[in-house]
């Protein structure tokens, strides 16, 4: 059995397939974890949602910005944004069954060894108090308030856990540190405006992983930032390597640590966007 990890898809089905393919990947044998961000920008996300929903067990997946985007689109909360490429799921007769399947996807998972978390783990939090919060996420999405946790679910205050007043908040925090950070400043807050390389942040930011004073937590799995790129270390290995940019889908063999890259067919989007 091999056991991978694959960067954001994006609606990338075509370079999914073929990467794959040079996986050799056998759903009753092998088992593929999936940052999130399956939706959205690329040009095939209802065929990337529908292959995912088939596979069982064998593909698990946490939630990205743009699953919940989604969510909150076909909800009627949220409007489509400019690049959205969502119309194929939203008009679709089973669109209901297919959010459905994503309020029930988890914020975080553990692996044991690692946690996989679309954006990453803010670095105030351990491991348990990172799967308790998002466990507070999960719970409030599958249950019968779900439409109202979306419609707080946006927003970038409160920075920082310990100003979260109730329980709104301490939700809408977790959901941005799980699915939107990059940077926090020195006392942690998050900072959530710029997207960019490291080398040109502001003066202040540091990346959530490298973050002084940041909490041990087991290695992170993530996505999310392809401006970072594909980064292998004890503490962090993040995979979004920008195929919707033109860049690459990318995959690592959890045990060996082996990377399979695909490379884009073509450049999906022409301005990064969140």
């Amino acid at each position: 059995m091999a056991r991978y990890v694959i960067g954001d898809i994006q609606g990338c089905f075509e370079e999914l397939t073929l990467l794959l393919d040079k996986l050799e990947f056998d759903a009753s044998r092998d088992r593929l974890w999936l940052v999130g961000d399956l939706v959205n920008r690329g040009p095939q996300s209802l065929e990337v949602l529908r292959w995912i929903m088939g596979q069982g067990s064998a593909v698990q997946t946490v939630l990205g910005n743009h699953d919940l985007h989604l969510l909150a689109v076909a909800a009627g909360i949220a409007k489509r944004k400019a690049g959205d490429t969502l119309d194929a799921i939203l008009d679709h007769p089973q669109c209901a069954a297919f959010c459905e399947w994503l309020r029930y996807q988890p914020l975080m998972l553990d692996l044991g060894d690692a946690l996989l978390v679309h954006a990453g783990v803010w670095p105030g939090w351990n491991k348990e108090k990172a799967l308790e919060a998002a466990a507070a996420v999960e719970a409030t999405l599958r249950g019968e308030q779900w439409r109202a946790f979306l419609e707080d679910m946006y927003g970038s205050q409160p920075a920082h856990w310990s100003d979260a007043k109730n329980k709104t908040e301490r939700l809408r925090f977790t959901v941005n540190a799980c699915t939107r950070m990059r940077f926090v400043d020195k006392d942690l807050n998050l900072q959530l405006k710029y997207k960019g390389e490291l080398d040109q942040a502001p003066a202040g930011l540091q990346p959530w992983f490298a973050a002084q004073g940041r909490k041990r937590t087991p290695r992170v799995l993530c996505g999310h930032w392809s401006a970072l790129g594909l980064r292998m270390n004890d503490e962090v290995w993040a995979t979004d390597t920008g195929c919707i940019w033109g860049g690459q889908l990318t995959a690592v063999n959890l045990d060996t640590a082996a990377v399979i890259q695909q490379p884009a067919l073509r450049s999906y989007q022409e301005v990064a966007a969140e």
